[in-house]
């Protein structure tokens, strides 16, 4: 018995996309998304940010990826008039000889990634505006137009023979023999396909997919749901390079930075706030800046931005992030786990694709072909 395609692939977000567009060189594709729109969660809702890849654990995949993904993901740009640039960042420190900027700068050494160290004349050359006693400056940090990247991707994928379809919710899936019998609704109905493989590339949804598959939650690392908002300044941008704060403890966030869009306006965040799991994704409430937000806001941008004018300051928009750590726990590394059924059926789910997810997602794609053609 032959099923209906090789590939599902459940979530439209850009690492849906990308594994599309990767596995529809290897068979039959299909891709279902909920939403209208392709991306329209936390794919849509974040920085737009290339990292270098200085953050994240040593040896975790976090990092790995990353950093083979960063290349890729400019390659793929130029050949594929993506608009981005390589505009580069500057991770600044309120005093001299900060521990975490030290450790920033012995990790891109070792990593073999371009650093260099500014002491504050050489800061305020680069950025007048900007307030520290010294600085990193990484010139492979850039920013990237997300959405045409996306649509990128599926025309890729769809170009390589992939069915993308928007408007359907995944039901559940139920394994029989060596396939996947998946049920689908549709814009026109319910529908049911068979398939080789089930990817879960659901994001904030993973968990919940894991479980139509039948996969326990006992074997799944606990989801958090962490809400980060973006204030944003009009006019002139009164930068020229992305500008960060250090890193919060655990990397719990990379602190409220300044980061700029191909437009050339200047947006600040995101800060970190957990919810509760059990709210409604799809609610627009949950995606709310709340203007007493402000506060918080101008105090952390003040420290190495003091002449902002709060005046302008105003609230941009909010994006949630599938976390697989706490408050006050180290930040966890992307997982993945093979569920397969007892029949054989091939199941993968991908879990706690957070930053630096776009940056990763080609290098994240070819890792999922990997690994569902063992």
């Amino acid at each position: 018995m032959t099923a209906d395609f090789d590939f599902t692939i459940i979530g439209g977000g850009v690492i849906g996309l990308a594994c599309a567009r990767a596995l529809a060189k290897l068979g039959s594709v299909l891709l279902i998304e909920q939403h209208a729109l392709f991306g329209s969660e936390t794919s849509s809702r974040n920085s737009e940010v290339i990292h270098a890849g200085l953050y994240y654990p040593s040896g975790s995949l976090k990092e790995s990826l990353c950093i083979r993904g960063r290349e890729r993901l400019y390659q793929y740009c130029a050949s594929e008039d993506i608009p981005y640039q390589r505009i580069g960042k500057l991770i600044v420190a309120p005093t001299l000889d900060h521990p975490k900027l030290t450790q920033l700068e012995a990790k891109a050494q070792a990593l073999d990634i371009p650093i260099s160290r500014l002491n504050a004349t050489e800061l305020r050359k680069l950025e007048p505006k900007v307030k520290a006693a010294e600085a990193l400056f990484s010139p492979e940090t850039g920013i990237i137009d997300s959405h045409t990247y996306m649509l990128r991707l599926s025309q890729d994928a769809e170009r390589l023979g992939a069915l993308l379809m928007k408007n359907t919710s995944f039901n559940h899936a139920t394994a029989t023999e060596s396939m996947w019998q998946v049920s689908l609704m549709t814009a026109e109905g319910p529908y049911s396909i068979s398939t080789g493989a089930l990817i879960n590339a659901a994001g904030l949804y993973s968990h919940n997919v894991a479980r139509a598959c039948g996969t326990s939650i006992s074997e799944l690392p606990a989801l958090h749901y962490c809400r980060g908002h973006y204030f944003s300044v009009p006019g002139k941008t009164p930068f020229q390079h992305l500008i960060y704060p250090l890193p919060e403890d655990n990397l719990a966030g990379l602190g409220i930075h300044a980061t700029l869009d191909l437009g050339g306006q200047v947006r600040f965040g995101p800060d970190t706030q957990y919810l509760e799991t059990n709210i409604s994704i799809n609610d627009p409430q949950n995606y709310q800046v709340a203007p007493e937000l402000k506060t918080k806001f101008a105090e952390a941008i003040r420290s190495y931005y003091p002449d902002i004018d709060l005046s302008k300051l105003q609230p941009g928009y909010a994006g949630i992030r599938p976390k697989l750590s706490q408050v006050g726990e180290p930040t966890a590394d992307f997982t993945f786990i093979r569920s397969d059924s007892a029949s054989g059926a091939k199941l993968l789910h991908m879990l706690g694709i957070e930053s630096p997810g776009l940056t990763a997602s080609l290098a994240i794609a070819d890792e999922v072909a990997e690994r569902l053609i063992i």
